[in-house]
């Protein structure tokens, strides 16, 4: 989730007839200004592609009463070019108190939420070197999470601290130091928590020790073994009842732990609720392959904000609703709990391969946004999830492209979600091979995991692994407003039509095959930039094109 899904989730409260509106009415086009500001935090600058980050070693203590927080991180990197200064990230609200290397005091200079590091000695390329900043302060207050990001200050009925973090978009360096780039990851992590003692501190990975402090604090030491996405990382503070299951993998047998932290006036209802989780990690097998982070485990983890994919503790908010808050997206009835199922794909899209950039965001939210309906063909069969599919389409605003602006940190358009969605459900159908197609998604994920990804890599990819070229098709759903006109014109002779068509589209000499026919008959056609003409057996009458398998306007002449 992130801020652009927002929106998204604001205009579905006005329903349908605004999107209908907007999808025929003339958007502005985005207009944004960048700053330095932006280039700064979203471009790979030579003072990051210098270094690459093996482990981060987070120590945070959190102050519930001051709202406050303090600790420092060390940072352990392999030099990847010889230099004396590199870019590292905090927002500017949080002091940094000292930068060491080898107990030794190291000079820095702030740029805003940036800060750079200078080193008294050349890093030598090929070297594993260690820096750690020590920092303190207030971070910033999510005025909305998790699409405003932040620190979520609560209490629980009982009058005891809640607190969350959520931070994609604005990034983790809202309240941690770190190369805040999405294209590095640490290979593994540690991440240390101090908390009132009346208080648990759940976070990523396993917890590997609990500690009495003296001074009425625990501190909480969680591992993550698996590269993490910096954004994923986070705190859950809490006075926490935990409860646990396990999942037996369907593929090799191998057991999977299942945890869970709610509040305890929900412990009941938690239960309940989260039995849709085995179900779902066995039809997530069935198409994605197994649960990529097994060794962490799998967590849900009860937050004062509707829900993110936190890896391996994924974010839980929705009330014990069925639905998103107990209403469905669209107007088909969602009869399982939006929050577990969505969140949860994107331990898979967006956690298992993730985004070099911003502007790829489509990575993570359209492929797990169409995974929604790979649930639902799973349970219900493909029938349905063409339906739950076709639901989405309504929602898309056209706005602006999917795909957004490299190296300034911004996305695309929110109908990265439905559009998205409908773009690989038409693709799918463009493929025409089923089995060929779910083996095409698990390679996908497969060749990529624990990787950072570029749009073009996972087009190439596809078009590689189904033996065709889709490239243009994918520019003309990502890059553009508008998905692809088909123009026809249908004049019936005798006991045939005449059926003359041609793709209106952005991209240049687009073409796409799509189905048409009457009744359930169809066949194939090949719409081209250029106008065609065929004959079919029919009454024109009863002419169909196949728009449940093909996301496209329709434009008769």
């Amino acid at each position: 989730m992130k801020a652009s899904f927002s929106i998204f989730f604001k205009s579905l409260s006005i329903f349908l007839t605004i999107f209908l509106f907007v999808i025929n009415s003339s958007a502005q086009d985005d207009k944004k200004v960048f700053t330095r500001q932006d280039t700064v935090r979203g471009t790979l600058s030579a003072e990051r592609a210098c270094f690459d980050v093996l482990f981060y070693d987070l120590n945070i203590r959190v102050n519930p009463k001051e709202k406050s927080i303090k600790g420092f991180n060390r940072i352990k990197f392999l030099v990847v070019n010889d230099f004396n200064k590199i870019q590292l990230d905090l927002f500017e609200n949080l002091k940094i108190t000292k930068i060491t290397q080898s107990g030794k005091e190291l000079k820095f200079k702030r740029e805003g939420n940036a800060f750079f590091v200078d080193f008294s000695q050349t890093q030598k390329k090929g070297k594993t070197e260690e820096v750690t900043v020590f920092y303190e302060g207030k971070p910033t207050i999510a005025n909305n999470p998790p699409w405003d990001g932040g620190f979520t200050w609560r209490k629980d009925v009982n009058g005891n601290d809640w607190i969350g973090v959520s931070c994609e978009g604005i990034g983790a360096s809202i309240w941690w130091p770190n190369k805040d780039h999405l294209s590095d990851e640490p290979d593994s992590m540690k991440i240390s928590c101090e908390v009132p003692s009346n208080l648990m501190c759940v976070a990523n990975g396993n917890l590997k020790k609990q500690t009495k402090l003296k001074d009425g604090y625990t501190k909480y030491d969680w591992h993550v073994s698996y590269p993490i996405n910096n954004y994923n990382v986070s705190l859950n503070i809490a006075e926490y009842a935990h409860f646990n299951d396990t999942f037996k993998s369907t593929i090799d047998g191998t057991i999977l732990q299942l945890d869970y932290y709610v509040l305890p006036e929900n412990l009941i209802k938690a239960k309940k609720q989260f039995q849709q989780v085995k179900p779902m990690l066995e039809c997530y097998e069935k198409y994605l392959g197994k649960y990529p982070f097994w060794n962490d485990g799998y967590a849900l983890v009860e937050t004062p904000y509707l829900g993110m994919e936190h890896q391996s503790a994924v974010a839980y908010g929705n009330q014990y609703k069925n639905g998103y808050l107990g209403r469905s997206l669209t107007n088909y009835p969602m009869d399982f709990d939006y929050i577990i199922i969505h969140e949860s794909g994107h331990e898979w899209w967006g956690n298992l391969i993730s985004m070099k950039d911003a502007a790829d965001m489509w990575i993570h939210e359209s492929f797990c946004t169409y995974t929604e309906g790979l649930y639902v063909e799973c349970m219900k069969g493909k029938t349905e999830s063409y339906k739950y599919w076709a639901a989405y389409i309504p929602t898309i605003q056209n706005d602006r492209p999917i795909i957004g602006i490299y190296g300034v940190n911004y996305d695309g358009s929110s109908d990265m979600y439905p559009k998205g969605a409908v773009m690989l459900h038409t693709i799918r159908n463009v493929v025409n091979n089923d089995e060929l197609w779910f083996a095409t998604i698990k390679g996908l994920l497969e060749n990529f995991k624990y990787k950072t990804v570029t749009s073009d890599e996972v087009i190439a990819y596809i078009n590689k692994k189904t033996g065709k070229d889709l490239t243009l098709i994918f520019d003309q759903y990502l890059k553009y407003r508008y998905p692809p006109t088909l123009v026809y014109k249908i004049e019936q002779k005798n006991d045939k039509i005449v059926l003359t068509y041609q793709w209106k589209a952005d991209v240049k000499d687009f073409k796409m095959p799509i189905k048409v026919g009457f009744g359930n008959d169809f066949q194939w056609i090949t719409p081209t930039s250029q106008p065609q003409s065929i004959e079919l057996k029919g009454n024109a009458a009863d002419f169909k094109i196949a728009t449940d398998m093909f996301y496209m306007f329709l434009e008769r002449l």
